[in-house]
Parts: C-alpha cells; sequence; structure tokens
C-alpha cells in the first residue's frame, strides 16, 4: 500500500503545484502586456548576460511546460523577441522538449501499470495500434494540437510508448510551430511601437495551417504503408 502511495506522490505534487499557480494566477505574468512593461529590461538583460540569459529562459520554459501553465507559448514569441534565430528555435525546443519529458516520466511511473492491469479489450487494442506506429501518431498530434500539449505528454504514458520516441518526435514535431511563434517575436518590438496589438490570427493565417496539415499527413504515411503492403515495421 506505501509503494502504491510513493508511486502516486510525484504525479500528485504536479497536480497540486498546478492548481496553487492557477489560483496564484501564474500565468498572468505571461502576457503581452508584462512583455511590453519590461521589454527594455528584458532586451537589457539579454544583451548583459548573452549566456546566462538562455539558460534562465530554458529553465523558465521547462518548467511552464512541466507544470503546464497556460500560456507557455508567449515564452515561444518572446525568444524570438530576446533572441536570434535560429538560436530561439534551438532554446525552445529544447527546454520544451524538456519540460514535456518531465510530465512523461512522471504519469508513466505513476501509471505504468494502469494499461495492464485494468484495461479493457478495446483500450488494449488501441495500446497495440499506439506502440506499432507511435511515432507517426506523436509526430501527428506535434504538427497539429488537436489536443492540449499536456496531454500529449501524458497520454504516451499510458501505452508504454518507448522514451526516446517520445523525446524525437516531441523535438521534431514541435519544431514548424516553434519557428512560426519565434518568428513573429521578432516584429514584436515594431508591434509595441506602434501601438498594435499581437493577434494570433496574423501570424497563423491559412497558409501556415495548411503547411501544418500536410506535414502531419505526411506523419501517417508509413501507417499507410505498412497498412497496405502488410508489412511491419523493422
Amino acid at each position: 500500500m506505501k509503494k502504491n502511495l510513493l508511486r502516486y506522490l510525484p504525479f500528485l505534487l504536479l497536480i497540486t503545484i498546478i492548481v496553487v499557480g492557477y489560483f496564484l494566477d501564474v500565468a498572468s505574468y505571461l502576457s503581452f502586456d508584462k512583455i511590453k512593461e519590461n521589454r527594455n529590461q528584458l532586451l537589457l538583460f539579454a544583451k548583459q548576460r548573452p549566456i546566462i540569459t538562455p539558460l534562465i529562459f530554458m529553465l523558465l520554459y521547462a518548467v511552464a511546460v512541466s507544470l503546464s501553465i497556460p500560456g507557455a507559448f508567449i515564452l515561444t514569441i518572446v525568444s524570438g523577441f530576446i533572441f536570434y534565430l535560429p538560436l530561439s528555435i534551438f532554446y525552445v525546443a529544447i527546454s520544451a522538449t524538456l519540460g514535456a519529458y518531465i510530465i512523461f516520466l512522471i504519469a508513466k511511473y505513476a501509471f505504468s501499470s494502469l494499461m495492464q492491469d485494468k484495461a479493457k479489450p478495446l483500450l488494449k487494442k488501441f495500446e497495440k495500434g499506439f506502440q506499432e506506429n507511435g511515432a507517426s501518431y506523436l509526430l501527428f498530434l506535434r504538427l497539429i494540437p488537436l489536443f492540449p500539449f499536456w496531454f500529449v505528454n501524458i497520454a504516451p504514458a499510458f501505452f508504454n510508448i518507448k522514451t526516446r520516441t517520445f523525446l524525437w518526435t516531441t523535438f521534431v514535431g514541435i519544431l514548424p510551430g516553434v519557428f512560426v511563434y519565434a518568428n513573429a517575436g521578432r516584429s514584436l518590438g515594431t508591434i509595441f511601437d506602434q501601438g498594435k496589438e499581437f493577434s494570433l490570427e496574423t501570424v497563423f493565417n491559412f497558409q501556415v495551417k495548411l503547411a501544418l496539415v500536410i506535414l502531419a499527413l505526411f506523419a501517417l504515411v508509413p501507417i499507410l504503408i505498412k497498412k497496405y503492403s502488410g508489412k511491419k515495421d523493422a
């Protein structure tokens, strides 16, 4: 009994921190108004401390992702505002993958035996399909955010997805979206100077959405090939 409680302790602690952060309205600090208010200090700090600034940013980003703080995408935009491309993309991709990995590990540790012990046949069948084509499914879910980022971090833990598969699909799958956000951040200073409001609609226009859909569909190609060729992955 005590062992089972210890198994769920990290997950319960994570949920507790998320709930506390929600009631303390931590997400309010991740806003364009706050960035605009502190823009000069941010840029000056980054210029004077070119080494420690990326480390602090990556740590904050990983924590934001691991705690599933709403508005973490704003940090991606800030990365394009503070750092040069492609460094901003690299910083975000690494830290986002790390934050996602933390959630994945906690969920996997807490619920690793749940599917084997209590899953119904339908879920068992879904688990088999997910394991056989895990990379393609995860890439698809990363490229097209049909589900919240935190959900895609936790769900693979229920189906015993390999850690290396989770890591590389997360890193690669978020790159297109990170590029779009970080690139948009480059014009943030101009938007502030002109007194305009930043809009995600201008960032994720029809062309960008179409490109992401096409990329996501390509991720499903291996599944279609396997299905119609009758071959299995090596």
